[in-house]
């Protein structure tokens, strides 16, 4: 990269989605003028999803893609600088940080929160795309709620795939849990639960090769045992396709400097925002590999943003 533009601000953000949206909306509001980029998929998981009935405020519930757009609405209004734009490379050696854009703009920032998120792992099937929102989720506390009374698949065999599976049998009517090997990862305890739940079924030695349905999810296509010579090949009806083998946190750009924990989360002091490095913040999944919920990653944001004020109030 030759000649960058640059540019200097008190406080920086990256990503977008609730988490980021709301850091703008108190950091604008605490007149630090923000400037926030908002990465690969502006609005965060939540523009991938249909209607949100768990965000408080809308008792009639909120299209995932509105929700975003007025949250950014609300932070453009009060001030904040919001771009599209992609974090490409980072140095946090010291301070002012330096953050590279598009790999063509340079911003250096005295506080810099990070509300990159996470990224729910899928199978890598055509038709998980195809189905997204229209039976196809990676999170049952989200969009379980839709699936009373009905049947659902859960793919995975850890603690996750556990929790998940015993959250939607307490909604749905019965619940495959798809597992690719012939025993589950999760704690003994929490596999104790599971069979225990009458109205789930493991189906070990299984993998989910493809879906299908008219404009929804109407069915899952198995092979059991793949690829040995007692093959079988199932097309089970389901209403529901929960993906639950695990989430990626968006922090590999900073994980030089930063400490993460084993799976790439960016380990935050209990309580706060803060993390290893004085300035640099974190909100929201990319820091969260328990709650993963809209308004959790909100709560996070206003908190970072009253973090970052208070840091730079003592570093004048």
């Amino acid at each position: 990269m030759s000649n960058p533009i640059k540019e200097k601000v008190r406080c920086l953000i990256i990503g977008s989605g609730p988490a980021g949206y709301t850091a703008a909306i108190y950091a604008t509001r605490a007149n630090l003028n923000p400037l926030l980029f908002e990465g690969i998929q502006p609005g965060g998981q939540l523009t991938t999803t249909t209607t949100v009935e768990n965000y408080p405020g809308f008792p009639d519930g909120v299209e995932g893609t509105e929700l975003m757009n007025k949250l950014r609405e609300q932070a453009v209004n009060l001030g904040a600088d919001i771009r599209p734009g992609i974090a490409t490379y980072a140095d946090l050696s010291k301070r002012p940080y330096r953050i590279i854009i598009d790999e063509e703009t340079e911003v250096e920032t005295d506080a810099l929160i990070i509300a990159t998120g996470a990224t729910a792992k899928y199978l890598g099937l055509p038709d998980e795309q195809k189905y997204a929102g229209m039976g196809v989720s990676a999170c049952a506390t989200c969009d379980g709620f839709f699936y009373r009374k009905k049947v659902v698949v859960v793919v995975g065999g850890g603690d996750t795939a556990c929790e998940e599976a015993l959250y939607l049998s307490e909604l749905a009517s019965k619940v495959y849990l798809i597992v690719r090997k012939d025993y589950l990862r999760a704690s003994k305890a929490m596999q104790q639960q599971v069979y225990d739940k009458l109205n789930i079924e493991i189906l070990f030695e299984t993998n989910a090769v493809g879906l299908y349905g008219d404009k929804n999810v109407e069915g899952v296509y198995l092979v059991k045992r793949q690829g040995h010579p007692d093959e079988e090949k199932i097309s089970l009806p389901i209403d529901g396709f929960f993906l639950a083998i695990g989430h990626q946190p968006n922090s590999l750009l900073y994980k030089e400097w930063l400490q993460t924990d084993e799976n790439g989360y960016i380990i935050t002091v209990p309580g706060s925002t803060l993390t290893n490095l004085q300035g640099v913040f974190a909100a929201g999944d990319v820091a969260d590999p328990r709650y993963r919920q809209a308004i959790t990653a909100a709560a996070s944001g206003c908190k970072a943003a009253i973090d970052a004020d208070h840091y730079l109030l003592s570093h004048k």
